[in-house]
């Protein structure tokens, strides 16, 4: 009997998730006093916005992004020490802005969010620290690893000195 009542409670409750969840509900509330009628006409369905920024070429430091910006140009391997960096972590550095931006791929997951600092930049190298964004205590994140672009100001052009790259631990 027990069995029987658990499947129903469970089956209703199902039911009713299920009626409730086909419903669309209204994003603000009407004021006190006003009408609640219901809209009409169609609702889009199209974005109005993009969810990459529309510029390629803006992307101030400090702000990840997905791609390359346009204009961005490689620094060669040979130029690029990424010997203190984890096993799998990419080590591709490209230069914008005549060379005082450099545009390094990170890696960041979860709800951490990719950052990056050039920390030392003397006559012969820059070394830029990668670092991540700790997520809140208590809070559910994914499992996911996303390879950002982030931005790193230089205050003078690279020119030929090297890219040391470096991770620390999440701020």
């Amino acid at each position: 009997m027990r069995y029987l009542a658990k499947v129903v409670g469970t089956g209703a409750f199902l039911l009713m998730a299920t009626a409730c969840a086909g419903q669309d509900m209204p994003t603000s509330q009407p004021a006190a006093g006003g009408d609640s009628a219901a809209p009409t006409g169609s609702v889009s369905t199209t974005p109005t916005e993009s969810v990459l920024p529309t510029s390629p070429s803006a992307n101030p430091p400090g702000k990840p992004r997905l791609t390359v910006p346009e204009g961005s140009t490689p620094v060669p391997p040979g130029k690029v020490d990424a010997s203190a960096l984890p096993g799998g972590y990419p080590h591709e550095v490209w230069t914008a802005n005549g060379g005082t931006i450099l545009n390094v791929r990170a890696q960041e997951g979860g709800c951490g969010h990719a950052l990056g600092e050039a920390t030392e930049q003397a006559g012969d190298h820059v070394v830029v620290n990668l670092s991540e964004t700790k997520a809140q205590t208590g809070q559910m994140c994914t499992m996911d690893i996303r390879y950002p672009v982030i931005s790193v100001a230089l205050a003078a052009p690279l020119d030929q000195r090297t890219v040391v790259l470096k991770t620390t631990p999440p701020k």
